[in-house]
């Protein structure tokens, strides 16, 4: 089975989250991926812990299904490698700072004259145009310029760190697929690539859906615990007697009912789609006082044969175990190259004809670098006079 994208080649020269990522999916889907790293300049995920067998377990997880080139881009005949693989690897993905591909001798325009079929997808934090170009920053940074942390949290406190990278991830990686595919499509109509400009920020700022749309059209400015999904009323987490919570989204009325039906609370039912702050309080402070007086395993319980919107909230741990993850196989199992196999999280796509078994974890760092350069029509004493000359690890 070679999966969907099995005639894509795309040369990825990204390094930590939002490109891998990217790249991950693609590979899963069948896209052959090629990994373009520094012999000089680690990839810092390679040695983020924790580790697994003495290797990053993220590194092995965003990078599996794709080979590594050890190749330093500042020599002179990296450029040869490069142009070699061009010919029949007509998408690059890059994560560098705007200007830094151009000054390699591999931007777009560059890479373009030799293979006018070219897409080449440049993820960065804000985009290649803008005062905010070549300022560096993180996925905190993204989302705060965004507008979405100052109605994230809670108004006393103010905005929460989410654990989770939504710029990077929702931001630069899935709309870096989304954008990549899209110009997969148009080139097969015109025979033309095209360059694709990924900025995380302006991503996170497309994922402001409701809240944007409000305040563009009505003027509404959304902040903390002041509108319906975000702490402003009763859709919100409940604490249990024993310090666990629990995720109540019981918005519609049937839902709601059962809600209240459950804790003894019939009387409030009618307050679930009240616009009155009072009453959403009201309704609200009495949830909370319900919820405290069980322990997360009764409410767990009494949930569950409900329909009712709520949710338990459960540790990574706990979700992995959980029957609706288990069925819908979550969880995979990925060979190390050793004879031993690795657990990951599987590619969450459900394509009726399947997928390809995962190949691999991610690569040594130019792991494939002599077999790579052979497919190219590069001799051994080639090969051995590059790396010589430190151009190849």
């Amino acid at each position: 089975m070679l999966g969907p994208l099995a005639s894509l080649k795309i040369l990825d020269f990204s390094t930590l989250l939002p490109g891998p990522f990217a790249s991950l999916l693609l590979a899963d889907m069948g896209a052959q991926v090629l990994r373009i790293e520094s012999p000089s300049r680690m990839d810092l995920l390679r040695v983020l812990p924790p580790h697994d067998h003495g290797v990053s377990a993220s590194h092995a997880y965003l990078n599996r299904n794709k080979r590594s080139l050890a190749l330093d881009l500042k020599q002179p005949e990296a450029l040869e490698v490069i142009k070699r693989l061009l010919q029949d690897h007509d998408i690059v993905l890059e994560q560098f700072r705007p200007g830094v591909m151009e000054r390699l001798g591999l931007g777009y325009e560059a890479l373009k004259a030799i293979n006018p079929r070219l897409i080449y997808v440049s993820i960065t934090g804000y985009g290649q145009t803008g005062p905010y170009k070549d300022r560096a920053g993180h996925d905190i940074n993204y989302l705060a310029l965004a507008g979405l942390s100052s109605y994230t949290g809670r108004a006393d406190s103010g905005p929460l760190p989410l654990g989770m990278q939504v710029a990077d991830v929702a931001g630069g990686s899935l709309h870096g697929v989304i954008g990549l595919l899209a110009a997969v499509i148009a080139r097969q109509q015109t025979g033309q690539g095209q360059h694709l400009d990924v900025s995380m920020t302006d991503c996170a700022f497309s994922l402001n859906a409701m809240a944007g749309a409000g305040y563009l059209a009505c003027g509404v400015e959304p902040g903390p615990e002041n509108q319906v999904l975000n702490g402003g009323s009763f859709y919100d987490y409940y604490r249990s007697r024993d310090g666990r919570w629990l995720s109540v989204g019981s918005l519609e009325p049937a839902f709601m009912k059962q809600l209240c039906t459950a804790l003894g609370l019939e009387e409030l039912a009618g307050l679930g789609l009240s616009p009155l702050p009072a009453q959403q309080k009201q309704l609200k402070e009495a949830l909370k006082v319900e919820f405290e007086r069980h322990d997360f395993a009764e409410l767990c319980a009494l949930f569950a044969e409900l329909d009712a919107c709520v949710e338990p909230v459960l540790k990574l741990g706990e979700a992995l175990r959980h029957p609706q993850l288990k069925a819908r196989e979550l969880v995979t199992q990925v060979p190390r190259g050793d004879g031993s196999m690795q657990v990951q999280m599987a590619c969450p796509l459900k394509f009726s004809e399947g997928l390809p078994e995962p190949k691999h974890i991610g690569a040594a760092l130019g792991q494939h670098t002599d077999q790579v350069l052979g497919e190219l029509g590069f001799s051994l004493e080639r090969v051995e006079a590059l790396r010589r000359n430190k151009v190849i690890l």
